[in-house]
């Protein structure tokens, strides 16, 4: 069976990281997790020092299907989105990118 990666990157300005952390960890990820799309999300700080400020996110959604993945951006990810800026503005940037996984390795 194939998984995919939904991965969202984003820088946050600094102005807003501390809410938008809060935000993130207590009412975006579980809204995105609560429409059974994603079996889980995990969220990392990228340590790359950005050029134009910031602090910047990757946070990867695991999901068990492309078609789950498709569905998720017409029936979800208009509102969801519409949410974040709503919430934050234009305070931050964000770019997305889709995975497909190959194969995992474990130690």
């Amino acid at each position: 069976m194939n998984m995919y990666i939904y991965n969202v990157t984003i820088n946050v300005d600094e102005s807003i990281h501390d809410s938008w952390i809060t935000w993130m960890h207590d009412i975006h990820i579980p809204e995105v997790l609560a429409t059974g799309k994603f079996t889980k999300a995990l969220m990392s700080q990228v340590l790359v020092k950005e050029d134009l400020g910031g602090i910047t996110y990757s946070i990867q959604y695991t999901c068990a299907s492309k078609e789950l993945l498709l569905s998720y951006y017409e029936q979800d990810a208009p509102s969801l989105r519409e949410s974040i800026h709503k919430k934050f503005g234009n305070n931050f940037g964000v770019f997305r990118t889709e995975m497909k996984i190959v194969k995992e390795f474990f130690n």
